[in-house]
């Protein structure tokens, strides 16, 4: 009987992913550990391998489709004992309700895009007739003449829904641009160099619809697998942890000139430490020390960690990913740009492993190389604590003997979640970083 391979769950939390290219055809053989196919998940592209022996018999899924759910069958793999041909011709029953899915784009390619169905019902003619006024004219606001002049919709064809049926704004913005028969727009585009609006290339959804401007030239596309993720945790982060916002500013002198001694000193071994590496190695530092912010708020529980892992907020194409540095408060300046140079690279290419990017136990993110003086994050779920941290500029500062000078000035934030991080904890947090990024020969004590 034929081996149903199907659609891995490549992290605890994937639900879905891409199948973004097939290593393997129809025909070949292929054995235990051989790569078959590479498949994209909210955050990565990873490799998917075989775990049986066999030939495939039949791709039931082919490349590029999106949307195919964890269980569902991709393919079909012939024993030794089995006729190729005979598992080719089959048709696994689990796999083409899956397939159906991502196939028909522009219907049924998302839940989203449902809601597509009843819009185009005020575009129609109604059983109803549209209010008209005493001298046969149809009933409608201004603004709603306006916009149905420039979609091009036959305001004799709408049905209002405002007082006494008058046509409103939103009776146009429902109706499916060209759907209506227009009045007087067809000589409008002779004379006209640009057409209205350009057609959109990919089925919008209602919601989407409702929020165009079709009188502004646009563009419309699919949010990518990561863009969904990062918008539903972002999402689910501020509307269920209460954020605390705490602000520093911090003095960079003694830690820029202990980094460019190292550099000095590393430069043989082609090591070099970024500022960003020692800032992580101090928040580390920081956690351990006040270990009630390296936690997790779980609910009926709180998790308390005794390693601090940090995640850095990598900027990559398509969105951002949080690759994280494990033991920071172990590693060593150099053992931390090293795993930072090659966490940034690998997340850039997608190629992290989901252990590298899940996980950790707080998070840094650092805007200062774009100019951003002071910036607050959002805190990264289950995490109880980020730090923003701003560029570091020259800045009016009274030394330490009183008098007015000018220092390297940087301004960090850190964002705790107050459920399970009170405010003197976070202060102390704070406090604590301060200290390390200042005194910095305390990191390597």
């Amino acid at each position: 009987m034929a081996i149903e391979i199907k659609m891995p769950a490549l992290s605890p939390t994937m639900e879905e992913g891409k199948l973004a290219k097939w290593l393997v055809k129809e025909g070949d053989s292929v054995s235990s550990g051989d790569i078959m196919a590479e498949i994209e998940t909210d955050k990565a592209t990873m490799e998917f391998e075989a775990v049986d022996e066999g030939t495939i018999g039949k791709i039931t899924v082919p490349e590029g489709t999106e949307g195919v759910k964890v269980g569902t069958v991709i393919a079909l793999l012939a024993e030794e004992d089995e006729d190729v041909s005979d598992v080719a011709a089959m048709s696994a029953p689990a796999a083409e309700p899956e397939k159906a899915k991502p196939e028909p784009k522009p219907e049924t390619e998302n839940s989203e895009s449902k809601p597509a169905e009843p819009a185009p019902a005020p575009a129609t003619p109604a059983a109803s007739k549209p209010a008209i006024s005493k001298d046969g004219r149809v009933i409608a606001s201004p603004l709603a003449k306006r916009l149905a002049a420039e979609k091009g919709v036959d305001l004799d064809s709408l049905t209002g829904s405002g007082p006494n049926g008058r046509i409103i704004k939103a009776d146009v913005e429902a109706a499916q641009p060209g759907t209506a028969k227009p009045k007087a727009a067809a000589p409008a585009p002779a004379n006209d160099a640009a057409p209205v609006a350009k057609p959109a290339s990919v089925e919008m959804a209602a919601e989407t619809r409702a929020l165009l401007d079709e009188r502004i030239p646009h563009s419309v596309e699919k949010l990518s697998g990561m863009r969904k993720t990062i918008a539903r945790r972002l999402t689910q982060s501020m509307q269920e942890a209460p954020h605390i916002y705490l602000t520093v500013d911090i003095r960079l002198d003694k830690l820029m000139a202990m980094r460019a001694e190292l550099n000095a000193a590393l430069e043989k071994q082609g090591v070099k430490i970024s500022v960003n590496d020692m800032l992580v190695k101090a928040l580390g530092k920081a956690l351990i020390d006040v270990p009630e912010c390296n936690v997790s708020f779980a609910g009926a529980e709180l998790i308390k960690y005794e390693r601090a892992d940090v995640s850095v907020a990598v900027s990559i194409p398509n969105g951002l990913i949080t690759p994280i540095v494990q033991d920071a408060n172990g590693k060593t300046f150099s053992q931390i740009a090293a795993a930072t140079k090659d966490l940034g690279k690998r997340a850039k290419e997608g190629k992290l492993k989901p252990e590298e990017y899940q996980g950790g136990t707080a998070s840094i993110s650092n805007m200062g190389m774009m100019g951003i003086k002071h910036f607050t994050a959002v805190i990264n779920p289950p995490q109880a604590t980020i730090l923003a941290i701003g560029a570091g500029e020259k800045r009016p500062w009274v030394m330490p003997d009183g008098s007015l000078g000018v220092a390297t000035v940087m301004t960090a934030t850190g964002s705790f979640d107050h459920r399970a991080v009170d405010g003197a904890d976070g202060a102390r947090l704070m406090a604590a970083f301060k200290e390390y990024v200042e005194s910095p020969l305390g990191m390597v004590a």
